[in-house]
């Protein structure tokens, strides 16, 4: 009796401790070099430096500075539109509060964290000064867009350039993408050939870049060449009721179904 009872204690220490790093993993899942997955989905731009450590957030209604400098431990601002430049992808954002003035310059440009070697694809720059202070502290490190978790899923083809799509239209099946959001990928099928390529994303901006096909011969009259032409001119999206529109400046190029 002493051994069986011995032997139940001791199964369930083995599947408690098992428990235990299954939570302790999925934590590490949902955190990353630019915050976690919460911060990810709320802010648009995060931004990171060190010597002194140092982090920017930038989200639709504030933008969050912290950091190891004594006075600015944590300073919040409220949003504000970018200054862009008209020849390169620089962006600069002017803010203030009552205590404090910052001036945020995202570039686009390969960024090496100085401690981890991670690369980024932006550069970030941040002169930033309490309003009693006549000179600011110039801050210089690397940052990363947060890429909408809500495009992460599998969307099949509705409208093409204005017009409803049916099957006569393609080979087998309607097109689909299916976009990974965390790697900045996609894949799919374009009404004849398997599709892939990369999302280009910034704030207000997605573009779908680097698409490859297969090279199947297409029936006459399939629409794949249309298909794939809009979505490589793609600039901007909406997403509401289970639909992904994607446009840009002409208008609406294609509308697509949640299916997953």
């Amino acid at each position: 009796m002493k051994k069986l009872l011995y032997f139940l204690l001791l199964l369930s220490l083995i599947v408690a401790c098992k428990s235990t790093a299954g939570k302790t993993s999925d934590t590490k899942n949902t955190t990353s070099e630019y915050g976690t997955q919460e911060d990810q989905m709320k802010y648009y731009f995060t931004g990171t430096g060190n010597e002194p450590f140092w982090g920017v957030k930038m989200g639709s209604e504030n933008i969050e500075f912290t950091s190891l400098i004594s006075g600015k431990e944590k300073l919040i601002f409220p949003a504000t539109e970018a200054i862009k430049a008209m020849d390169a992808n620089v962006k600069m954002y002017k803010v203030t509060n009552e205590t404090s003035t910052a001036t945020i310059t995202i570039q686009q440009l390969e960024c090496q964290n100085s401690m981890s070697g991670a690369i980024s694809p932006y550069k970030v720059a941040v002169e930033i000064k309490n309003n009693t202070e006549l000179t600011a502290a110039k801050l210089s490190g690397c940052g990363n867009y947060n890429t909408d978790y809500r495009l992460h899923d599998i969307w099949v083809l509705e409208e093409l350039n204005g017009f409803k799509v049916f099957l006569t239209d393609f080979q087998k099946e309607l097109p689909r993408i299916e976009i990974n959001s965390t790697e900045n990928k996609f894949m799919g099928y374009g009404g004849c050939n398997a599709i892939s390529g990369s999302i280009f994303y910034e704030k207000d901006l997605l573009r779908f870049s680097k698409v490859i096909s297969t090279m199947m011969a297409c029936a006459s009259g399939n629409k794949e060449d249309q298909f794939i032409k809009a979505l490589q001119n793609t600039t901007s999206y909406s997403i509401g009721d289970n639909r992904l529109t994607l446009s840009n400046p002409s208008g609406k190029l294609l509308v697509f179904r949640k299916v997953d």
